[in-house]
């Protein structure tokens, strides 16, 4: 979708669409990825999570137009050119295209057609990696037509928006990605609750580090594996509705974890069912647990709980690959401290967990135990600090 080659996305827009314009000079709009460092497949049935926000975006510069026109430029992706009507439909799919318009129809139908745009996106965000480089798109390019409008939206307004934004691409996913990209905080993780909508930033303890290890296969969320990520959902949902409760938050209240597998285990048949409703009730004891140990600085539980979860997305929900299950295997031979596949799974990264004096060391091995004799490896894209940034809406610069 996006080039991880970083550049001035101003000097693209000149180069693409000329300079000047009728609505004045060009803006500036950035909305960083995330990794998720726990609570995963849980986001979409309103449970809370626990991304930061990393210090790679995607990028957008955009110059309003007097029209309601909107081209966009993509280094390396090409030129996309479409009219802002209220009946936009999704092209193609695959197409980052649909990106932008699913940012168009958002602002449409919440504020109304308007002015459209010249843009030109770039990103530093290795794409369908596990990143939320498809998400910071969505937002970034939100942002940008909402500011040549000269709309200022708060973040509820752009959350009640943004998630079904991402269901017209066709993913049916929760609303973490956008929460994050919009609302961290440096330094923070974000627990980011919904049903109501709530973000609390928890410091992270000083002498913790995370890396973002790239496994060398994609994480595309296109054709069987957007329709495994569904059927994910969908297996969750249905478990819900067998055992009679209306929501996981009314499932999970007052019961503790081995009251949920009792009551799993007499009334769900379904494999996947069953698996798919223990995965989320445990992944959410997993978050609460998660908070507690960051604030208390309990590094051994945090990474325990890190590990437990990727066992779990990997033999419940199957979500992992043989490539994710190595890399996580060689981050503990390495010394890390915990390490779980980020994102949807099917491919892309793991987070990996140590203290901060350790951090060069785990690195070094890691290359040793995974990245050695593997010709694609870039350590400057497959392998990066990751540290907590703020969102679009928290930062100070472009």
């Amino acid at each position: 979708m996006l080039t991880t080659e970083l550049r001035d996305p101003r000097a693209l827009l000149a180069e693409t669409f000329g300079t000047g314009g009728p609505c004045g000079e060009a803006a500036l709009v950035s909305a960083p990825g995330r990794v998720n460092l726990i609570g995963e497949h849980i986001d979409y049935h309103g449970l809370p999570v626990l991304p930061i926000a990393i210090r790679r975006s995607v990028r957008v510069a955009f110059r309003a137009r007097a029209d309601g026109r909107i081209r966009a430029v993509s280094a390396g992706y090409g030129v996309r050119d479409f009219e802002w009507t209220p009946a936009l439909a999704p092209v193609a799919g695959g197409d980052w295209e649909n990106y932008l318009r699913a940012a168009a129809r958002a602002v449409g139908r919440k504020w109304g057609i308007g002015r459209g745009v010249d843009a030109a996106i770039v990103s530093d965000l290795a794409p369908a990696a596990g990143l939320s480089s498809s998400s910071a798109l969505l937002v970034a390019f939100t942002l940008s037509l909402l500011r040549a409008n000269d709309a200022a939206p708060t973040f509820e307004e752009l959350m009640e928006v943004l998630p079904e934004g991402e269901q017209f691409v066709g993913t049916r996913g929760g609303g973490m990605d956008h929460a994050a990209s919009l609302a961290s905080q440096a330094g923070c993780a974000t627990l980011i609750e919904f049903d109501p909508l709530a973000v609390r930033h928890v410091p992270i303890p000083p002498d913790w580090a995370f890396l973002v290890a790239h496994s060398l296969t994609i994480a595309e969320k296109s054709g069987a594996v957007r329709e495994r990520y569904n059927a994910c959902r969908a297996a969750g949902t249905t478990a819900l509705a067998r055992l009679g409760f209306a929501s996981y938050r009314q499932a999970i209240a007052g019961r503790t974890l081995p009251q949920l597998e009792e009551l799993a285990a007499r009334q769900l048949s379904a494999a996947d069912e069953h698996a798919g409703f223990m995965h989320v009730v445990s992944e959410a004891w997993r978050v609460r647990a998660a908070v507690s140990a960051m604030e208390t600085h309990d590094a051994a539980a945090f990474g325990s709980l890190l590990v437990t979860s990727h066992a779990s997305l990997r033999d419940q929900m199957q979500v992992s690959s043989a490539a994710l299950d190595r890399l996580v295997e060689a981050a503990m031979e390495s010394g890390a401290l915990g390490a779980r596949l980020t994102g949807a799974g099917f491919g892309g990264c793991a987070v990996i967990f140590c203290r901060r004096p350790d951090l060069t060391g785990v690195r070094q091995r890691l290359i040793q135990r995974y990245y050695a004799g593997l010709p694609k490896f870039d350590e400057r894209i497959h392998l990066m600090d990751a540290e907590p940034g703020p969102g679009a809406l928290n930062s100070t610069g472009t």
